[in-house]
């Protein structure tokens, strides 16, 4: 299955057909990142000054995931070639724990999975912790590092995620590990699914559709997409899936999302 698309489908029309870049496309592309940064290091501070009045009354950093939403929000905001449909808000119980899992198509998947508006906490590469403001933000929030290539950090991540989440937190992860260079949904690992069984935690399933085509994987440029998607699915109780094994649920949640791709197409 693919969400790739031709011109003019979902929203996305081709600033030349040739293949070649065109001077509007390279101008939104530079206003994106300039602005993304720009905002990004005038609400960094603000960030800062929330953590320092919050940390010793609010331990799940509630309120600063709650500012970061908002950042998200406006970063999408400003961009003109992007709108972003959310579905499915209601299944989620503002006081439920989850551990939410959600397909990769682009980088554009963390500010639009942000438009959740709810606590949890990412489980994201450690690289990113290093990028200026916005990693700096991932830190103050305490999100949960990893890094793929090493088997103890994967260990370290999943003893984290468990505590986590048996301390109150909702925990996001990426089940496929990385994002698809083609577009096209890949097999999810297991270790989500593990985390959320040996936690007995209702997993939720979380579907993203357009992403893909707003900013390619390996690329800067930014393309026009009018018809981003979220939708969240019906959560899966832990007595639900309580016979199965990580690999089994893993397949199960992967053929939900793969089912409700192919709706949004």
């Amino acid at each position: 299955m693919s969400n790739r698309s031709g011109s003019g489908e979902n929203g996305v029309t081709a600033e030349k057909t040739s293949g070649n870049i065109s001077l509007l496309q390279l101008g939104v592309s530079c206003y994106f990142w300039i602005s993304l940064f720009l905002v990004s290091g005038i609400l960094f501070p603000v960030s800062v000054l929330i953590w320092i009045g919050t940390v010793l009354f609010d331990r799940h950093r509630v309120v600063l995931q709650w500012f970061t939403c908002r950042w998200s929000d406006i970063i999408l905001a400003i961009n003109p070639y992007w709108t972003v449909r959310t579905e499915g808000l209601e299944k989620i119980d503002p006081a439920g724990i989850y551990v939410m899992v959600a397909n990769h198509q682009s980088g554009l998947d963390i500010m639009v999975l942000f438009k959740l508006h709810r606590h949890f906490k990412w489980v994201a590469k450690r690289s990113l912790f290093a990028v200026p403001f916005i990693g700096w933000n991932m830190a103050l929030n305490g999100y949960i590092p990893i890094e793929r290539s090493r088997g103890r950090s994967k260990l370290q991540m999943m003893d984290r995620a468990a505590a986590s989440i048996r301390s109150g937190n909702s925990v996001m992860l990426f089940p496929e590990g990385t994002r698809a260079p083609d577009g096209i949904l890949q097999a999810y690992k297991s270790g989500a699914f593990r985390l959320a069984f040996d936690t007995r935690t209702t997993i939720l399933p979380i579907v993203i559709s357009g992403t893909y085509l707003a900013i390619r994987k390996g690329g800067l440029l930014v393309h026009r997409n009018k018809r981003i998607r979220l939708a969240v699915l019906d959560p899966i109780p832990w007595e639900t899936y309580s016979t199965m094994d990580p690999k089994q649920i893993a397949s199960m949640v992967h053929e939900q999302t793969k089912k409700a791709l192919l709706g949004m197409s």
